[in-house]
């Protein structure tokens, strides 16, 4: 293991602060009330910034979008010119890239561009031969096939050396992407992307496959030819909560358009993906393309080649779709393989070393691990151990290649920036990022991210971070929650699944199961829920009497469905909260007669009464200042008297 032992770095996290929890913001006792929500899910919105009813109404009910043609100054430039090629019946490649995203956005084009009449031809470079997106190599290849257009998909942005290329040869170039545009824009025929449309457009949070949708979506309507993109709202969905793009905005409006109806897609190659996920005939959500459908196709373009996802999502007969998503099942048996065994062998190489500290940037390296899959055990890294990591594969010649991934608050592309002197190529944004660079210079290079991760981390708590967006009594949890739960749904980022808490829960049963898993079954008063923790590591102790954070999800078992907790944190439960304002502390707690009570530090103590959804009371007129009536409605929320 590669690593520079920084001067203050904290220890591992023991049990006691595996993780560190902080309390949810103190909002109104009743926000959003004309909301047919339960006070739970209310005030989760309100936490996430809708400050009014109308507002929460907007991400619950999105309305119309506006006109696209209104949003991309170049959409109108580039549906024409696509026109034209349908017109005629022009050869068109689509130049895709790997991942989920680039070749759903593919895959989504030829089969829009085919029946509007162009003979749309695929272009995805190799991850391990030709790496990332649109190169020079692809350009003189295809334009020695006769290709005169060219349509980029999830990448070209910055791919000057083609597009100069391209211009030079005569061949026409549309870039749809959504990764950062560089200073000087170099030569293209049109450019769709987000960054292009105005201050809090629904499109800024569009990935490649949601341009893609739009482009096909403006030439089938100019055409008057809709059918031909019946698939593409479906192609849509997945490559979308594939790419992990925020589920707000356009992304929402066409996910809860599209996902009622993805089980039925007539893409054979999706139903096929579903049938072999053990997904059956009933709606899909946003989490069973995650977990299920989406890792399958990412599978294929980390360590086959994306050429087959393409063929699976154009297939035109089931039987050929079910073999092809087969070979994808395949791969994704092996990723599963390979990500376990790269991640068994980095943690012992992490916990082999002496001592009791951890280096602030986790860097670990091995000529043998498979480019295609560190990122993934990089992200296992960084949630173990809270702090950056960065995982290197051998890349030939002297050179190792780097997948990097971060905890919030530490932004990797402005780390990898710092270093670029060091680096042969890097990029990235704030939460991943990756590089290359030669062997000879990693010992110095770890020195310097540490150098930068160091100050960083002496701000973090020891463990990782908990918090909650609300509290629920185990009672509540129940069909009902369930069912209105579902209306604040699709989840993802920006809008993610609720963590919620329960406090004061006793463990009635523990079971150990196989992959490291445990089921527990919780009681709170009379109510009992089953619950489940996933990858548990066996270091942590799970109290008798805990409070538990964790979001909930369905549980289907042999035709049967039964609500279960999925467990993300625990620690032991105490009957009072300890509230720290700067060098100042708190104790609070509740009395017999359901009051709560709060005591300084120097005894004097602050009475006030409860009800829900109402403001607190006292006969104490300090309670009437509004830092004291916000001390006091943190200790609600600590004790769970408030959700």
């Amino acid at each position: 293991m590669l690593r520079h032992r920084p001067t203050a770095s904290p220890p591992l996290p023991s049990t006691s602060t595996h993780w560190s929890w902080s309390l949810p913001a103190v909002v109104e006792p009743s926000p959003l009330g004309e909301l047919n929500l339960p006070l739970s899910l209310r005030t989760v919105l309100r936490r996430r910034g809708f400050l009014t009813s109308c507002d929460a109404e907007a991400l619950l009910n999105p309305g119309l979008l506006p006109d696209p043609y209104d949003h991309f100054p170049d959409l109108l430039a580039a549906s024409r010119r696509l026109m034209t090629a349908c017109r005629n019946g022009e050869q068109v490649a689509v130049c895709g890239d790997y991942d989920a995203d680039g070749m759903t956005s593919t895959a989504l084009l030829l089969r829009a561009l085919e029946p509007l009449g162009a003979r749309p031809v695929p272009a995805i470079p190799s991850r391990m031969e030709e790496g990332y997106g649109l190169n020079p190599s692809m350009v003189e290849r295809l334009n020695a096939g006769g290709v005169q257009l060219l349509v980029t998909v999830d990448n070209g942005v910055a791919a000057r050396d083609a597009l100069e290329l391209a211009q030079d040869l005569g061949v026409e170039v549309i870039v749809t992407d959504h990764h950062a545009i560089p200073d000087q824009r170099p030569p293209m025929t049109a450019l769709i992307h987000p960054a292009t449309t105005p201050v809090n457009s629904p499109y800024q949070g569009l990935a490649g496959v949601g341009l893609a949708y739009v482009l096909a979506r403006a030439v089938a309507e100019e055409l008057d030819h809709p059918e031909a993109i019946r698939v593409a709202r479906d192609l849509f969905c997945i490559g979308t909560v594939a790419d992990m793009a925020p589920l707000l905005g356009a992304n929402r409006a066409w996910l809860l358009e599209g996902l009622g109806q993805l089980h039925r897609s007539e893409c054979k190659g999706l139903r096929a993906l579903q049938q072999l996920a053990g997904l059956g005939d009933q709606p899909l959500t946003a989490e069973d393309i995650g977990f299920q459908i989406a890792p399958r196709i990412n599978a294929v373009g980390r360590l086959g080649e994306p050429r087959l996802v393409v063929d699976l999502l154009t297939a035109d007969d089931a039987e050929a779709a079910m073999a092809l998503a087969r070979r994808c099942d395949d791969y994704n048996r092996q990723r599963r393989d390979l990500c376990d065994a790269i991640e068994a062998e980095a943690i012992a190489l992490v916990e082999a070393e002496p001592g009791d500290t951890l280096p602030s940037f986790l860097l670990l390296a091995q000529s043998h691990w498979h480019h295609g899959v560190i990122g993934i055990v990089a992200a296992r890294l960084m949630e173990r151990y809270n702090r950056p990591a960065a995982l290197l594969a051998g890349d030939g010649e002297g050179c190792l290649r780097a997948s990097v991934r971060s905890p919030s608050g530490f932004a990797v592309d402005q780390a990898l920036t710092a270093c670029g002197d060091l680096l042969l190529r890097y990029g990235g944004h704030p939460a991943a990022g990756g590089f290359t660079v030669r062997a000879e210079l990693v010992h110095t290079l770890h020195e310097r991210l540490c150098g930068l991760a160091d100050s960083w981390l002496l701000t973090q708590s020891q463990g990782r971070p908990v918090r909650p967006d609300a509290l629920l009594q185990l009672e509540e949890v129940n069909w009902d929650l369930w069912k209105h739960l579902q209306s604040l749904a699709p989840f993802g980022i920006g809008h993610p699944t609720p963590l919620f808490w329960s406090r004061g829960v006793t463990v009635e049963d523990r079971r150990d199961l196989k992959g490291g898993h445990i089921a527990l079954r919780l009681r709170q008063g009379q109510s009992e829920r089953r619950a489940i923790a996933w990858r548990w590591e066996s270091s942590v102790p799970v109290p008798d009497l805990c409070d538990v954070a964790y979001t909930i999800s369905i549980n289907r078992w042999q035709g049967e469905k039964r609500l279960q907790l999925e467990i993300k944190a625990l620690r032991s439960h105490s009957e009072t909260v300890l509230i720290e304002r700067g060098e100042r502390t708190y104790i609070a707690s509740r009395m017999q007669d359901e009051s709560l009570v709060v005591v300084n530090s120097e005894g004097r103590k602050l009475v006030a009464d409860l009800q829900q959804e109402q403001s607190l009371t006292s006969k104490d007129d300090l309670v009437r200042d509004e830092r004291v009536i916000q001390l006091m409605e943190e200790a609600c929320l600590g004790l769970g008297l408030r959700p």
